[in-house]
């Protein structure tokens, strides 16, 4: 039988030179081939809308609220202290905005954006738009850590602590079930994850079914929804070292995680080895996840709907979709945050928010772009 040489081969069939071809002609695509290096200035373009539409939201944050401080006067207590001078504005309103509405919107920031950035990660690395940080099990396990911090009446330092170090104990469980042999490596991670966070999810259970109804129980209810209405300066520095680490790993490893994106068999071909880069990758995201859940709960949404925004505007190119994500990750928790804490006289649990208007956006998103949302990552 004549072959024809218009058909391509399929992947399995092709030889080690083939796939290199295939694969730089793919690099040059997304951005980490030579031909796009011409176009780096256009890199930084999106990325500083995104940052302007983040400064905005966080002025609009800082002067809404129960006590509404003018614009000028947020400008003027910002700007003092860079350059001390004499302001207009009172004490009560520097007390409101650097003390009260700043450590919030601060924290608010670090948890999308952290969520944000581990989605697109791992979006990338298992090649499926469906894939958020809770498929790695991590959330649930910080979640088991504050919950049963606040059964044991512990206090917020030990919740925090706890939170995070049994992030890191679904982590361990995580790479303890996948490292035997047998089953694809991504296939054994989704399962693990399922089985880490269905067994952290049962013990969570456990916590509230045992929980006093008439004093732990509304508390833990209430922090596993989401929130950051606690947020204090001692929180956004806690926060600010796993998320801020796990985002400097995933934005440094951005040219890699191009290449992991086309695949194992491409990017073993353009020299990455494509285990230990998803591996690091998932260390990165699960630091950050523990670090966002034990200063604020489960915020859910955020690193699914995000990532799909930022890729419909941007395109699949990681250089420029992870800042993205994260600056875009940021400005949305910010601007629900605000939404939170003003649209009723009590607060809405933040994670509330998030799935309700997260759960139709996506819809929405997969009904419009079903067929090109995914097509070029």
């Amino acid at each position: 039988m004549l072959h024809d040489a218009r058909v391509p081969r399929l992947s399995s069939n092709r030889t080690p030179a083939e796939r290199r071809q295939t694969a730089r002609q793919s690099g040059r695509q997304r951005g980490h081939g030579p031909r796009d290096r011409r176009r780096e200035p256009a890199v930084f373009v999106p990325i500083a809308v995104t940052a302007a539409v983040l400064s905005a939201v966080v002025l609009l944050a800082l002067t809404v609220g129960r006590y509404n401080v003018p614009l000028w006067h947020v400008v003027q207590i910002l700007a003092a202290q860079l350059v001390p001078f004499p302001v207009e504005a009172s004490g009560t309103e520097q007390n409101v905005v650097l003390l009260v509405r700043m450590p919030r919107i601060l924290l608010a920031l670090l948890v999308g954006g952290g969520l944000a950035i581990g989605g697109a990660a791992l979006q990338a690395i298992f090649r499926n738009p469906l894939v958020s940080p809770e498929i790695i099990g991590v959330s649930a396990g910080a979640s088991f850590g504050g919950a049963l911090a606040l059964l044991l009446g512990l206090g917020s330092v030990l919740l925090v602590t706890g939170s995070f170090v049994f992030g890191l104990v679904a982590l361990a469980t995580l790479v303890l079930i996948t490292s035997g042999r047998g089953g694809t490596p991504m296939l054994m991670i989704v399962l693990g994850g399922v089985v880490t966070g269905s067994f952290f999810s049962a013990l969570v259970a456990l916590v509230t079914y045992i929980a006093d109804p008439n004093t732990t129980l509304p508390a833990i209810v209430f922090w596993l929804l989401g929130s950051v209405s606690t947020a204090t300066f001692t929180k956004v520095l806690v926060a600010l070292i796993p998320v801020l680490g796990g985002a400097v790993v995933l934005l440094a490893l951005r040219w890699r995680i191009n290449v992991l994106s086309l695949g194992d068999e491409d990017a073993a071909a353009l020299g990455v080895q494509p285990r230990p880069l998803r591996w690091v990758v998932l260390v990165a995201v699960s630091l950050i996840v523990a670090g966002a859940v034990a200063v604020s709960g489960v915020v859910s949404w955020v690193g699914l709907v995000i990532p799909h925004l930022a890729r419909m505007w941007v395109g699949p190119d990681h250089r420029v979709l992870l800042p993205v994500s994260f600056l875009l990750g940021g400005a949305y928790i910010v601007l629900v945050d605000t939404v939170a804490r003003t649209a009723t006289a009590g607060e809405i649990p933040l994670g509330v928010l998030t799935a309700l208007i997260g759960a139709p956006v996506f819809f929405l998103l997969l009904r419009r772009n079903r067929d090109r949302i995914w097509e070029s990552a």
